[in-house]
């Protein structure tokens, strides 16, 4: 089975996360390629895809704008295909922010008239000293909600790893589109 991940990542947590769902992938003896959304001169390709998985982070309550607009562009594709989405965020990381984190997903689905066969939503991480002084406050206070976390040389990872390799066998195992 061949697999595609699109993906785009802002501060790199997105990218750890594809690197660990690519090296699943591999271990179970499937093929895939990668495919960063951010690079917008990179044309996409489905031909020989089996699958697509999709990832990407909520920054200000929203994925990337051209992550969004390369699924709306590719949306004719991506429904041909058993379709997986990634949605990491802070918000993901605690069971009173699921719902908020559910309502990033469902305005993207929205916004670009998509709907994957699956979904997931990721916690992210914090990675404070890569902030200045307006974004650290909008993490402390608004996305942590004035919890107090432990960072370890600025940074706090919340993502839950087994979590993340169930969902990828979950959908691996599914047949793809077409299959019997």
């Amino acid at each position: 089975m061949e697999l595609l991940i699109i993906y785009e990542t802002v501060e790199g947590q997105t990218r750890k996360v594809v690197d660990a769902v690519e090296q699943q992938i591999r271990a179970e003896g499937h093929g895939v390629r990668l495919f960063n959304a951010s690079d917008r001169l990179a044309s996409i390709y489905f031909e020989g895809v089996d699958k697509v998985i999709l990832a990407a982070p909520v920054h200000e309550r929203r994925h990337p704008q051209g992550f969004e607009v390369l699924v709306s562009a590719s949306r004719e594709e991506l429904q041909a295909l058993q379709t997986m989405i990634i949605s990491v965020s802070l918000k993901a990381a605690f069971s009173d922010g699921l719902e908020e984190a559910q309502e990033y997903l469902n305005e993207m689905e929205m916004r670009t008239r998509f709907k994957p066969n699956r979904e997931l939503l990721l916690a992210g991480a914090v990675r404070a000293s890569s902030y200045g002084y307006f974004e650290s406050q909008i993490v402390q206070n608004v996305l942590l909600d004035g919890r107090e976390v432990d960072l370890v040389d600025g940074v706090r990872e919340f993502t839950d790893w087994d979590k993340l390799r169930a969902e990828i066998s979950g959908f691996l195992s599914m047949k793809p589109t077409g299959a019997t």
